[in-house]
């Protein structure tokens, strides 16, 4: 799981004005990131705008993800639902061979208990080919994954490698790195954060900034973990505005908002989400015009 340190980045998914999905756009954007120097990206993410795509998009998604990479950095899959059979079903119907590990959200909209949120892991575990990341991002799923239940199941289930911690609260953060098995992975899953949370002993980041910011971003991961904390602030310094502008309304709203100023991609969501205010995209575009 050596591969799941350093900087992962949580894609986005491009699309065009009639909303389909720009491959063009997408494949741009894996080489960006990938030539900034990630060390892995993950597709499927909530970044990706997952839940607005249909049961083909996300194999086709997964398959072109897999063939543009080539293999240059590990890929992980972002599977998950608030249903436990359906992402058993889910895990046991996907061609996932490439795959170096899945990335699960937390039940959400359920708000199931501790031992809900631990029995829906063990399950999916078992049917799993791959590792299984565990992501709490109470934000989204409206129940936080307190630290006793990720040590549990980090002590308790074997296929349970790895976790992406995006609750925001660093004593759980710091609970789970005093506690958890040794070759057990915490990555952080919130950008503004992630300097401070490797500084308490995280292996790395799951980032959405990454998109955008795949050098800087993935430099100061590095120098972090090598113990090069000057020089890791210096970048983060340089970022932290970036990061307030980008997650001020929504994400993936403001990140594509970043990629669109680059030329990356064209600024188009598909309903709930839409774009960044006016307002918000001009003081974006006058960041980035002195970055």
């Amino acid at each position: 799981m050596e591969q799941l340190r350093g900087t992962g980045v949580a894609l986005v998914t491009p699309f065009k004005a009639d909303e389909s999905i720009d491959w063009i756009a997408l494949e741009k954007l894996i080489n960006y990131v990938i030539e900034g120097g990630v060390d892995y990206v993950v597709t499927l993410g909530t970044t990706g705008e997952t839940p607005t795509l249909s049961s083909e998009e996300k194999l086709d998604l997964i398959k072109f993800t897999f063939e543009k990479v080539a293999k240059r950095v590990p890929v992980v899959v972002g599977v998950g639902d608030y249903n436990t059979k359906n992402v058993v079903k889910l895990l046991e119907s996907t061609k996932l061979d490439e795959a170096a590990a899945i990335l699960s959200v937390a039940p959400f909209y359920s708000k199931p208990t501790q031992e809900g949120i631990y029995q829906h892991y063990k399950t999916i575990a078992a049917a799993s080919p791959k590792p299984i990341i565990l992501y709490n991002v109470p934000g989204r799923t409206g129940r936080n994954m307190t630290a006793d239940t990720t040590l549990r199941l980090a002590h308790e289930v074997e296929n349970i490698v790895a976790m992406k911690e995006a609750s925001g609260d660093m004593i759980q953060c710091m609970q789970i790195l005093r506690d958890k098995p040794k070759d057990f992975i915490v990555v952080s899953g919130d950008d503004a954060l992630a300097l401070a949370q490797l500084a308490c002993g995280m292996d790395g980041v799951i980032s959405v900034a990454a998109n955008y910011f795949a050098t800087d971003f993935s430099a100061m991961v590095n120098a972090a973990l090598n113990n090069d904390y000057p020089g890791a602030r210096i970048l983060n310094n340089k970022m932290q505005k970036g990061f307030d502008l980008m997650f001020c309304e929504n994400n993936p709203a403001g990140i594509k908002a970043f990629l669109a100023h680059k030329g990356i991609l064209e600024n188009y969501f598909r309903l709930p989400v839409v774009p960044v205010t006016d307002g918000i995209y001009q003081q974006i575009g006058d960041y980035l015009s002195k970055y």
